[in-house]
């Protein structure tokens, strides 16, 4: 009927809700007494008794009624976004009518209201609500007809604080604009945010940089002349790559056209054995550029271009190489060590399910394996084990988790989001696919793998399996269920009740 496996978990007793909700049932505070009795009795076990314990402080609180917990001011959560790139939901009947006629955001309306009301150009974007409401169903800013008068103006101001939502550095130019929001008082639009002296930049980090708002990249450039003094090219290209990834420097461009020559030393050298004569040129640079980009995909899954660098000219092929090289840059010696020493610390059950994994993995008939435990009881431990058990043997093995710290725990292990390109939002679409090319590195290591390992896979919304599911079928060219692979699905059901 359903075609599936089910599992079924009965939650029988509280104690299934304490199991995920330990702080919340744990109850108030205790403590032991004694009692001692006068006439000399002696009752070891009721001499000594737990109950509820209320301080001096506590009980002061709550015989004066005063509030044990408030929420006070108010905040307002304002959006941020490039032009033309609000989130714009839409159907199959109203697609081109909604992309004709994006909605209204806090931000738009913001630029709006600069346009028609003078004391708005005064505000910067977060302190709008301390004199205006948001008005959901119009999509403006209206004054507040409530609250201390503002001399001089026919506005009032109440405590309502406005919070931008965080952009991550990784994001850059969005970034970059809610910093020049945070600065710039009254814009009446992105242009305008974006002017400087009279003179529009080209992009937000440039009106930044203009502005003198980014951190000196003087510190950046001694470490790099300092390091260029006793490291060899491929060190220097290394300290580069973590800089660039990590550190998040204002104008790596201009960083590395100063020290270009410096990271490129080696290639140059390796190109005289052949042509003496050859220099310093840009074929030699777009190679230093390329084993930087490798590096720096190796680091954060990210290119040069996604830095701030311009990226290399590279061949589609250079970048599958690269991908397939990063997972397989393991030492087998050590992998070998590692199955040797442990292996042997197997229970019966781990045991078990190792055995059949592995047969099924040689057989290559692919298969669908799911561990189910209670935490602590050695998932991530056989995990590790089934991963170096390939991996010695110089072959690849994906290993994903549902969130960021699960994912550390495993052996060369990232997110399902990062490592499988999965669709930020899966409700979206009836039959999602993770955005993977069938040329490209990741559909490569994704066609090689002999076992992909998701760990914390409860977590996940079911429509992420079945993007992974249509995916490998399409890159492996097999229309078994996961392309044929063996996926190891790993989680613990008591930790995400319905």
């Amino acid at each position: 009927m359903f075609e599936a496996h089910i599992n079924v978990e009965y939650c029988n007793s509280v104690k299934s809700i304490k199991y995920i909700c330990k702080y919340v049932n744990k109850g108030s505070d205790m403590a032991v007494f004694r009692l001692e009795n006068e006439n000399g009795a002696l009752d070891e076990i009721m001499q000594y008794l737990m109950g509820r314990y209320t301080s001096t402080n506590e009980g002061v609180w709550h015989i004066l009624s005063f509030p044990i917990h408030e929420r006070y001011p108010p905040v307002v959560h304002l959006s941020v976004h490039l032009e033309n790139g609000q989130r714009v939901y839409f159907t199959a009947d109203n697609a081109e009518e909604r992309a004709a006629n994006p909605p209204n955001t806090t931000l738009t309306a913001f630029f709006l209201l600069c346009q028609q009301d003078a004391f708005a150009r005064t505000l910067l974007y977060p302190e709008v609500p301390k004199y205006y409401t948001w008005n959901t169903s119009r999509k403006v800013f209206c004054k507040r007809k409530q609250g201390a008068a503002v001399p001089g103006s026919d506005v009032r101001a109440s405590d309502a604080l406005g919070r931008v939502y965080t952009v991550h550095p990784n994001n850059d130019e969005c970034y970059y604009l809610r910093l020049l929001l945070h600065t710039v008082r009254g814009p009446t639009s992105f242009t305008d945010l974006k002017t400087v002296d009279g003179e529009v930049c080209e992009t937000c980090r440039e009106a930044c940089q203009r502005r003198g708002l980014l951190e000196n990249d003087q510190h950046w450039d001694t470490t790099l002349a300092e390091a260029c003094q006793t490291c060899f090219p491929s060190e220097l290209r290394t300290l580069f790559a973590i800089i660039i990834t990590s550190c998040v420097p204002s104008n790596p461009q201009s960083l590395w056209e100063k020290y270009k020559e410096s990271l490129s030393e080696d290639i140059l050298r390796e190109q005289r054995r052949t042509n003496p004569e050859m220099n310093f040129c840009a074929e030699i640079f777009n190679q230093a550029l390329i084993l930087l980009e490798n590096k720096c995909i190796s680091i954060s899954s990210r290119t040069l271009s996604e830095l701030g660098l311009h990226g290399p000219s590279r061949t589609g092929a250079e970048l599958v190489q690269s991908e397939v090289l990063r997972e397989r840059n393991y030492n087998t010696e050590e992998l070998e060590r590692f199955v040797q020493d442990n292996e042997p610390l197997l229970v019966p059950d781990q045991r078990l399910a190792y055995e059949a994994i592995m047969d099924m993995i040689r057989n290559g008939n692919g298969g669908l394996f799911f561990l189910d435990a209670p935490g602590g009881t050695g998932k991530t431990f056989l995990i590790n084990l089934l991963l170096a058990e390939i991996r010695k043997q110089n072959e690849v093995a994906v290993a994903v988790a549902s969130s960021g710290i699960a994912a550390t725990l495993l052996d060369g292990g990232r997110t399902a989001h990062s490592a499988l390109k999965l669709p930020l939002d899966l409700a979206r679409s009836e039959n999602p696919v993770c955005n993977i090319g069938r040329g490209s590195g990741k559909a490569q290591v994704l066609k090689m793998c002999k076992v992909i390992v998701w760990d914390e896979c409860t977590m996940a919304h079911k429509r992420a399996l079945e993007a992974l599911d249509r995916t490998l079928q399409d890159i492996r060219e097999n229309d078994r269920l996961m392309g044929g692979a063996v996926l190891v699905l790993a989680g613990d059901f008591r930790q995400t009740l319905p």
